[in-house]
């Protein structure tokens, strides 16, 4: 459903909302280990949450990245990551589905698509980590 950076960026901010919970910055490399993602790659999805606000960066020996200290949900992530695609864009491909215009699937696609968007955008990271704290939801397996 989303792309493979979308879903190390979800993982990567549910885990630091976990280690802020303890007080704690994490580095790249934990970060890279902690949710199976390669450092360089991770490096890459980290700049840009960092450059959308979603994640602050702190140098030096005891800094790291934290989560921004604003609810955040699910949809921002999205968002910036993989762009507005997936709550506005023709399951198709065509540039001018709409209504007035529609796809032969548009009608099928058009309340799915507007219940993800719901979905993403009232659900908060705040909200999901304390399974992952709690250890009754996993980022890994």
């Amino acid at each position: 459903m989303f792309s493979k950076a979308c879903e190390y960026a979800l993982k990567i901010m549910i885990y630091l909302c976990t280690v802020q919970e303890e007080g704690k910055l994490a580095g790249l490399k934990d970060i890279s280990n902690a949710n199976g993602s390669p450092e360089a790659y991770t490096a890459k999805i980290l700049q840009q949450l960092v450059k959308n606000g979603l994640l602050q960066s702190h140098r030096g020996p005891t800094g790291g990245f934290k989560v921004s200290d604003r609810p955040i949900t699910l949809l921002e992530v999205v968002v910036a990551i993989d762009g507005e695609s997936i709550v506005k864009d023709c399951v198709l491909g065509l540039r001018e589905c709409s209504s007035a215009r529609p796809c032969p699937v548009h009608d099928k696609f058009v309340a799915i698509r507007d219940h993800l968007k719901g979905v993403l955008n009232t659900t908060y990271l705040t909200d999901i980590k304390s399974g992952v704290i709690e250890g009754n939801r996993f980022l890994k397996l």
